[in-house]
């Protein structure tokens, strides 16, 4: 197979040669395939030199690369990433190496994105999915993305992350899940959580207004627009509809199985796992329920996010939001 750039295919390239050793003119015949006389002149010196096998591609990666990073800062920076399991600005910030650097150092060792991998051990674990269509409003409060995850509890003394797999003496099935209920405004990345028993409509009804009150605290006093999936405490659920309703908001949901509609929350869901549920090995629910809460407080006036420009999300804030 060609690379994306080239006129001739192989077997392109093994006509250009055959016409013009058969007597044709080397000039005619580039003008018939599209390419340049000197373009047809290289191929007809590497068949000659080269036969069949020169009419392949070449990789055009320089001999030498005296400006190329350093094999020990490479590896300082894959162990870092290998530790942290951060992004590139966070490890930039660790190694002195700038983020751009970091990025192809890690492509370059084919490192996985951390959003196909586990959040605890950093193994690959899952396929990549990508949208090209991004947006941001302008204001604070012109959309809140809302959204619930779901969390299994976890027994005193940990879970099978702090023991391994298998059957444990007093080991306890079915203790339920945590519902971690989250809000974020569209435009600065301001995030709102609160953990619940469920997602029942007057559970995210409550949230929804104590979340607005979370808001008005930093400046946003009003909020034109929510968007939220399809579950039925939202589409279905009237406390919900009251609240949004209350709050002089205007709904909106997501198209169906397209999750990504909704993704400044989803990535928000992604990050909390990562770097709360996740991060570390709890010995307890009660544990992990009181970390939450100082973690939110780093990821909103500390935490450097990329859609930000390393910025944290209170970095986007005014006294006139």
């Amino acid at each position: 197979m060609s690379h994306r750039n080239a006129r001739l295919t192989f077997h392109g390239r093994r006509l250009l040669v055959d016409r013009v050793r058969g007597g044709r003119p080397v000039a005619h015949v580039a003008k018939e395939l599209g390419v340049s006389r000197q373009c047809a002149h290289r191929w007809v010196r590497r068949f000659a030199a080269e036969g069949p096998a020169g009419l392949h591609d070449r990789s055009s990666r320089p001999r030498r690369c005296p400006s190329r990073t350093p094999a020990t800062v490479e590896a300082r920076v894959l162990a870092c990433r290998a530790r942290q399991r951060r992004g590139q600005d966070w490890l930039a910030t660790q190694t002195g190496v700038p983020a751009r650097t970091i990025g192809r150092i890690l492509a370059r060792h084919n490192v996985p994105h951390l959003a196909a991998c586990d959040p605890l051990t950093g193994t690959p674990i899952r396929a990549q999915r990508h949208s090209g269509a991004r947006y941001e409003r302008a204001r604070c409060g012109e959309l809140i993305h809302v959204d619930v995850k779901k969390l299994g509890k976890i027994p005193d003394g940990g879970g099978w992350r702090a023991h391994g797999r298998g059957e444990r003496p007093k080991r306890r099935r079915g203790l339920g899940f945590d519902y971690v209920h989250a809000a974020v405004d569209d435009h600065t990345r301001l995030a709102y959580a609160e953990i619940h028993p469920d997602e029942k409509t007057a559970t995210c009804a409550a949230f929804l207004h104590r979340a607005a009150r979370f808001f008005a605290a930093h400046g946003i006093m009003r909020i034109e627009r929510i968007i939220t999936d399809n579950a039925f405490a939202y589409r279905r659920g009237t406390a919900f509809k009251h609240a949004v309703a209350a709050l002089g908001a205007r709904q909106k949901f997501i198209r169906p199985h397209c999750p990504w509609t909704n993704g400044k929350v989803e990535r928000f869901n992604r990050t909390l796992q990562t770097e709360w549920a996740y991060h570390q090995v709890f010995t307890s629910n009660n544990q992990r329920a009181d970390a939450l809460a100082p973690w939110l407080n780093f990821y909103n006036t500390e935490r450097p996010h990329t859609a930000l420009a390393g910025q944290p999300p209170t970095s986007r804030l005014s006294p006139t939001s």
